[in-house]
């Protein structure tokens, strides 16, 4: 008896110990898989399927121009991808998708048994596409070789499994998976290596694109062509093992070459204009709840690739010029070369053979050796931005020199001081003395010192008009203009009505532009005297869709009536003049730009700034060339003419014939008449007097009689026409 009740003991405490083992075992293995469970997706994240996508921003004639994205996905339909597409990833990544659920344990047996060998490690993957798909969806899952890991990823796809239809997942799959480059799905695939829709993707494409999966960057056909030849040769053969294609389609693409043709540019096109678009952007984010990076938006903008393209070509041969004719400058005068190039530092063969653009200049040096520009083309009714570059398009940067860069505007300012005295009731015809004037300026330190400024060619002259003084740019006619018609405060007041924003000095200088601005605006303003005086505020977005096609936010002109009709019918008129027969004339004579239009150049002191502002009915558009570093001169008589005029004039013309725009004229208001007038006293004509013809706003026509040519009795009655 004894010995029994020793048995039944051991035999109890066996029991137990088997039992608290198991229990333990149990315990553990629950703790261990509700902590696991914890970093995984919740069933409501399982079936709200909600990747990243990618936002594209489009130019108005129907251009992709930019991608904004964290990770580079653009869905697609199942339908959308080409069977070969699916046939080819079930093939090479899980031949048992259709019968599995969620994990293929003959693949799990096989890949324990591998990775078993001595040493023990992974040799052997066993990620069904659904387990792919878990990690690929699932930051919490990780891309860690480790046992935590894989188990996560088999209980996720466990569940994926139990939530969708092999359909769906096969979609969710192939929208997901990465493809290299930093692209995430088929359709971003196709478009990155062979500039075309997944639709499209032939059958090698397609094994191609699927032979990169397990090593992206090792198997990519852009960097590695060879080995992507052979990845994509190894799928076509599972392919044909599995019956999933037929020996002659195999035959026929195993024999076709690679062909690759990368179709993604990090910039984009018009990289200034989409950078100045995404800040725009990222300001709307909270306001519309948006998340620019990762909602699949599509951004419609008001850029035409068409005037870009235009736009860059013209600016890119200014800016190959302008630098040669700096390099001879700076090649020719050595201290000036060592100093501006750290010489000591930098060795002067290497600047040189990188200043003649056979590499890229030193970073360090740019701002003080590269000609730099800025451009941008509005649409006077509207606003709208057709085309922008914020700095030469072989040197890109983030920074907008169009937005962003404050710069003298030389004479290009002088339209401002015109507007005003006409508005004031002064007309074109009034004349005012050529000659030099003292004037009392305060300098930099607070000291008042004496200054006299000159015209640009350093001529004077007598009674001069100011249409004529416009069309000459005689600094003397616009500083007088200060001093006796409009001051300076009713001049600032005037480039503020028009939207200028920077500072503007109320100063006696205000005569020669010294106050800075951005090119943007002062383009725009200049767009106000297109559009019969109403400003139309600068605008690059016409409207935000979501993926599904619904419109979030419309954006439309906002305008604003800044001068009367004939006021800017008349600064038309003068500003015509410049282009006709003044210092625009070039884009006349020299680059056969001949529909109507107004402009004025602008150059800064020591040839620093080199500016052209112009419009047509169609179109404003301005340009600037300097150096970063405002100290630095483009070089003696490097002024608007010549160092910025011909990218206007390339430019207008090109874009006006490949728009094919029709010649159009200023319209003219009926408070503007065409009066006859003498050519020396610009006073209503005597039957003596020598006549010509005049544009007045009407209330403001001459009604004085010559009195230079008084001989015989003056003629009173008035010829008009209007």
């Amino acid at each position: 008896v004894a010995v029994k009740k020793k048995k039944t003991s051991s035999t109890g405490k066996i029991i137990f110990r088997v039992l608290i083992i198991f229990f333990g075992f149990t315990f553990l293995s629950v703790g261990y898989f509700w902590t696991l469970s914890r970093d995984l997706p919740s069933l409501e994240q399982l079936e709200n399927y909600d990747p990243d996508l990618v936002t594209r921003i489009f130019s108005a004639d129907g251009v992709l121009l930019k991608e904004l994205y964290t990770q580079r996905r653009v869905f697609v339909d199942l339908e959308e991808i080409p069977a070969d597409l699916v046939n080819a990833a079930v093939a090479s990544e899980d031949r048992r998708f259709y019968s599995h659920w969620g994990i293929s344990l003959r693949d799990v047996i096989r890949a324990v048994v591998i990775n078993a060998i001595p040493p023990p490690r992974f040799r052997q993957g066993f990620s069904s596409i659904t387990q792919q798909l878990a990690r690929n969806l699932y930051d919490t899952i990780g891309f860690k070789k480790t046992i935590t890991r894989k188990l996560k990823e088999m209980i996720t796809a466990i569940q994926i499994e139990r939530t969708y239809t092999k359909e769906e997942i096969l979609e969710m799959y192939v929208n997901s998976i990465h493809f290299g480059h930093g692209t995430f799905g088929a359709q971003a695939a196709a478009k990155r290596y062979f500039k075309k829709d997944a639709s499209d993707l032939t059958l090698d494409e397609c094994a191609m694109l699927v032979g990169i999966l397990p090593r992206p960057a090792t198997y990519s056909p852009i960097n590695n062509p060879e080995r992507a030849m052979r990845r994509r040769n190894i799928v076509l053969r599972l392919m044909r093992k599995q019956n999933l294609i037929t020996q002659s389609r195999y035959a026929e693409a195993r024999a076709l070459e690679l062909r690759v043709t990368p179709g993604r540019d990090d910039l984009g096109k018009a990289p200034y204009f989409t950078e100045h678009v995404r800040r725009i952007l990222e300001q709307e984010d909270e306001a519309l709840d948006l998340n620019i990076y990762r909602d699949g938006l599509i951004i419609y903008t008001t850029l035409d690739s068409r005037l870009q393209t235009a736009a860059e070509n013209a600016v890119m041969q200014t800016v190959v010029a302008n630098q040669e004719k700096l390099n001879s400058r700076l090649f020719k005068d050595r201290d000036e070369f060592e100093e501006l190039a750290y010489l000591g530092i930098y060795p002067e063969d290497s600047v040189k053979v990188m200043l003649e653009g056979k590499a890229p200049l030193y970073e360090e040096l740019r701002d003080k050796l590269l000609v730099q520009t800025a451009f941008v083309a509005v649409e006077p009714k509207t606003g709208h931005i057709k085309a922008m570059i914020g700095g030469r398009p072989d040197y890109y940067d983030q920074f907008n020199r169009a937005t962003q860069a404050q710069r003298q505007p030389g004479s290009i300012f002088k339209p401002f001081i015109y507007t005003t005295a006409i508005d004031n009731g002064y007309a074109v015809t009034h004349q005012l003395l050529n000659q030099p004037v003292v004037l009392n300026i305060q300098s930099a330190s607070g000291e008042w010192e004496k200054w006299m400024p000159s015209n640009y060619d350093g001529t004077t002259g007598g009674l001069t008009t100011l249409r004529e003084g416009l069309r000459r740019s005689l600094n003397l006619i616009s500083v007088r203009m200060v001093q006796e018609l409009v001051p300076p405060e009713v001049v600032a007041n005037t480039a503020r009505r028009m939207h200028l924003t920077t500072p503007i000095r109320a100063v006696d200088a205000i005569a020669l532009g010294t106050s800075e601005v951005y090119p943007l605006e002062v383009t725009s303003s200049y767009a106000t005297f297109s559009n019969s005086g109403v400003w139309s505020k600068p605008m690059a977005i016409q409207r935000i869709v979501d993926r599904f096609g619904v419109t979030i936010k419309e954006y439309s002109p906002h305008r604003e009536e800044v001068l009367s009709e004939e006021t800017a019918f008349m600064m038309n008129d003068l500003l015509r003049t410049v282009l006709d027969q003044g210092t625009g004339g070039r884009a006349r004579w020299m680059y056969k730009f001949t529909h109507p239009a107004g402009g004025k150049t602008g150059t800064t002191q020591n040839w620093t700034d080199a500016w052209f502002v112009g419009y047509s009915p169609y179109l404003a558009a301005g340009v600037w060339f300097g150096v970063d570093d405002p100290k630095v001169s483009l070089g003696s008589k490097q002024d608007g003419s010549r160092a910025a005029l011909p990218a206007w004039a390339r430019f207008m013309r090109a874009a006006h014939d490949s728009m094919g725009w029709k010649h159009k004229d200023f319209p003219q208001p009926d408070g503007i008449s065409k009066e006859k007038i003498c050519t020396v006293s610009k006073d209503f004509p005597t039957r003596y007097c020598p006549v010509e013809e005049e544009f007045f706003i009407t209330k403001y026509a001459p009604t004085r009689s010559c009195r230079i040519h008084t001989e015989g009795s003056p003629r009173r009655s008035r010829e008009r026409s209007g």
